[in-house]
């Protein structure tokens, strides 16, 4: 099983960018595929949810309103796009995947069957 991420880069504030993260190895139906992020100094934080089954979708207050997840079946692919770049959002961004019927915090990386390599977005004042 392989989660693996992508589409992160430099940008200027203000600015956008569409990371990718792109599952394989099972299927991820009964699976929320999550984007967390991690500042460095910081805790990791989970910003976006996605459930593979229908769609459905949960942010984190910080980013309400300027980042979409959204998935493609056919391209098993679940992306990020993260527009009105800010200074704080800069980041080491993961994916990871829980199975819906676990038990447990999303606070904890226990809860987390599968996690992604990292992708970095910098963005600049």
């Amino acid at each position: 099983v392989q989660l693996q991420a992508s589409g992160g880069g430099l940008v200027q504030a203000g600015g956008s960018l569409s990371l990718s993260c792109t599952v394989s190895g099972r299927s991820f139906s009964s699976y929320h595929v999550d984007w967390f992020r991690q500042a460095p100094g910081k805790e990791r934080v989970l910003v976006a949810s996605i459930r593979w089954s229908d769609g459905s979708t949960d942010y984190a207050d910080s980013v309400k309103g300027r980042f979409t997840i959204s998935k493609d079946n056919a391209k098993n692919t679940v992306y990020l796009q993260v527009n009105s770049l800010k200074p704080e959002d800069a980041a080491v961004y993961y994916c990871a995947a829980r199975n819906i019927y676990g038990l447990g915090s999303v606070r904890s990386s226990l809860r987390y069957d599968y996690w992604g390599q990292g992708t970095l977005v910098t963005v600049s004042s």
